[in-house]
C-alpha cells in the first residue's frame, strides 16, 4: 500500500483531537452526499418528464416523414410506389395530404389543419387507439375524427347527421376575388369520432380520407403533401433514407421524428442542460466546505507534517496525503448520495411516492447515461477541490 494513500485513509476514518475539525469534515462529507444526491433526483425527474412528454410523439408520429424539399405538394407515381414498396427495411407508409382550413360549426369557428390519410394509415400510426368517443372514418364516406379541443371549442358531438362541420379552404388561383362566395372550396362532413392524445394535438388536426383532403384542395390524383413510413424492427433509418431519397430523386426531403419534433427536443434538452448547470453550481458551493475541511486538517497536522517529513517523506508525497484525502471525501460522499437517490428514484417507479394527479404519477426514470454525469462530475469538481486545498501543505512544511 502506498505511503499517501495508507496516511490519507488514517486521517479520514481517525478522529481529530479538535472537535471542530470532526465537524466540520462531518458538514463538508454531508454537502458532498446532498449535492449528489439532489443533481441524481433532479437528472432523473427531467429524463422521467422528457420521457413522458415524448412518449406522444413516439407513439403518433411516423419514424420517418417524407416532405416536398420546396412548395407545399410533390407528385408520387403508381412506379415510385412500387420501387417504395421493394425497399427493405420499410414495414409499410402511407400517403398524407395536409393544409391549414377554417372550420364552421353552428356560426362557431376555429382554424385547424386537415389530414387526409389512406388505408393505410394506422398501419403506420396508432391513432383509432386515441379515439375515446365513436370510431375511425369510414374512407367511402364523408366523415372526420377530430382531436378532443376542437370538439370542446365548436360544441361539436359524433354522428350529428343533423348539424355538419363545414371545411372549408382558400381556393387556389391568382388575382382579386369579386365574389366571395367563390373564394373558398369546402366540404361537410360528419364527425365519426373524436380523438384525445394531448392539448397542442387534439386542437390541431382534422383527420378524413385522403379523397376528400384531395377534392377539398383540388390536386391531381398523384399530388400528395407527405409519406408517413413505418420502419421494420431492425432496419437502418439512415439506410432507409437514403433509398426513399434515391426513389424519390432530390425533390423531398426526410425527416425522422427528432427532426419532426425539432423545437420540442431543442426545448427538453436546453432545460435539462440549465437544470444540470445549477445543481453543479451548488455542488461547486458544497465543495467549498472540502476545501475548508482538508485546509483545517493541514493546520491541525503540522507537527505530524514536519514529523513526516523528518522521515524523508517528501513534499510531494506529503502533498498527495491531503490530495488523496480529499479525494476519498468527495467520492465516498458522493457514491453513497447517488446510492441513496437511485434508491429513492426506484422507490419512486415502483409504488408512485409523489403524485402529480390522482391517477398520474410523477414521472422518473433511471438511467445510466445520469450516473456517469453525476460520477464524473462528483470526481472532476471534489480532484479539484482537493487539489487547491493539498497546496497548502507547502505553506504547513515551511512554517
Amino acid at each position: 500500500m502506498k505511503f499517501p494513500f495508507y496516511i490519507a485513509r488514517r486521517y479520514l476514518f481517525s478522529k481529530s483531537s479538535n472537535n471542530a475539525i470532526n465537524i466540520i469534515t462531518l458538514i463538508a462529507a454531508i454537502g458532498v452526499f446532498a449535492g449528489a444526491f439532489a443533481l441524481f433526483i433532479v437528472l432523473s425527474g427531467f429524463t422521467g418528464l422528457k420521457d413522458f412528454s415524448l412518449s406522444f410523439s413516439n407513439e403518433y408520429d411516423p419514424d420517418l416523414k417524407v416532405l416536398a424539399a420546396t412548395g407545399k405538394t410533390f407528385n408520387f407515381s403508381s412506379e415510385e410506389k412500387q420501387e417504395l414498396e421493394n425497399i427493405g427495411g420499410i414495414s409499410t407508409f402511407s400517403e398524407v395530404i395536409e393544409e391549414r382550413v377554417f372550420l364552421d360549426f353552428k356560426s362557431k369557428n376555429k382554424t385547424a389543419y386537415i389530414k387526409g390519410v389512406d388505408e393505410n394509415f394506422l398501419k403506420v400510426n396508432k391513432l383509432d387507439s386515441a379515439v375515446g368517443m365513436g370510431g375511425w372514418f369510414h374512407p367511402e364516406e364523408a366523415q372526420v375524427v377530430i382531436g378532443n379541443t376542437i370538439s370542446h371549442e365548436l360544441n361539436l358531438g359524433t354522428f350529428d347527421y343533423m348539424s355538419l362541420l363545414e371545411i372549408m379552404v382558400p381556393r387556389p388561383g391568382k388575382g382579386q376575388v369579386l365574389d366571395p362566395t367563390t373564394a373558398f372550396n369546402s366540404k361537410r362532413a360528419v364527425v365519426s369520432g373524436i380523438y384525445s392524445i394531448n392539448e397542442e394535438l387534439d386542437g390541431k388536426y382534422v383527420f378524413a380520407s385522403i379523397g376528400l383532403a384531395r377534392e377539398l384542395l383540388d390536386l391531381k390524383p398523384d399530388e400528395i403533401t407527405g409519406l408517413e413510413l413505418k420502419l421494420t424492427p431492425n432496419a437502418n433509418p439512415e439506410t432507409v433514407k437514403k433509398a426513399v431519397q434515391a426513389v424519390l430523386n432530390d425533390d423531398v426531403e426526410i425527416k425522422n421524428r427528432a427532426q419532426l419534433n425539432d423545437a420540442l427536443y431543442k426545448m427538453l434538452n436546453t432545460e435539462n442542460l440549465a437544470v444540470y448547470l445549477i445543481f453543479t453550481l451548488v455542488l461547486i458551493i458544497a465543495l467549498f466546505n472540502v476545501v475548508g475541511s482538508i485546509i483545517m486538517v493541514i493546520l491541525d497536522k503540522r507537527e505530524n507534517i514536519k514529523t513526516l517529513h523528518s522521515l524523508g517523506a517528501t513534499p510531494g508525497q506529503i502533498k498527495n496525503i491531503f490530495f488523496t484525502q480529499g479525494v476519498f471525501m468527495t467520492l465516498l460522499g458522493g457514491s453513497l448520495g447517488l446510492l441513496f437517490s437511485i434508491a429513492v428514484v426506484f422507490l419512486q417507479l415502483q409504488y408512485d411516492l409523489v403524485m402529480i394527479t390522482p391517477t398520474l404519477p410523477y414521472p422518473v426514470a433511471i438511467t445510466w447515461q445520469n450516473i456517469v454525469v453525476v460520477m464524473l462530475t462528483i470526481t472532476a469538481l471534489g480532484t479539484m477541490a482537493s487539489y487547491i486545498a493539498a497546496s497548502r501543505s507547502k505553506k504547513a512544511l515551511g512554517a
